[in-house]
């Protein structure tokens, strides 16, 4: 797999995971760059048929609220469960390599599936953001507080 495939990879499922089209993608990266994208170019990004700027990588983390090393993060292989190498101008770097290059010692270091928890709490927080949700807990808490209430002894009649 080449590196920007598996950039462009990571854009796609991020882009999505935010249900974002690819329009809206764009127009969002010409807030940090001279001009948006069209959804052609980001479709090509998607795909890998494009290389990328420090300035591009960095609009788009910033646009799909990650890092950019998390952008870089290569999926596993169908199959294998094991991410593909990595194909560079000069050769394939192996699955460990690649992942050594992408870790280091600091507190903020990508772990792996840290990004895959960041867009689950991103969505359940939208979830439970929702009007209805709001009602239904609040239903819920009154009918607890009614069920934990005392009940009344009846007198034998």
């Amino acid at each position: 797999m080449r590196v920007e495939e598996a950039i462009g990879a990571q854009i796609a499922r991020l882009r999505e995971a935010r249900r974002m089209s690819l329009s809206q993608l764009g127009e969002a990266l010409g807030r940090y760059l001279e001009r948006p994208w069209s959804r052609q170019a980001v479709h090509q990004a998607e795909r890998g048929r494009r290389a990328f700027t420090a300035a591009e990588l960095a609009a788009i983390a910033l646009v799909l609220d990650t890092s950019v090393p998390a952008l870089f993060l290569a999926e596993p292989e169908p199959g294998s469960g094991e991410p593909a190498g990595i194909d560079l101008p000069g050769g394939t770097v192996s699955p460990e390599e690649y992942r050594g290059i992408l870790l280091h010692d600091a507190k903020d270091a990508p772990l792996d599936g840290i990004e895959e928890l960041l867009v689950a709490l991103h969505d359940i927080g939208e979830v439970l953001s929702r009007p209805t949700l709001a009602r239904l807990a609040k239903i819920g808490r009154v009918a607890e507080q009614v069920a934990s209430r005392p009940t009344p002894a009846r007198s034998p009649a």
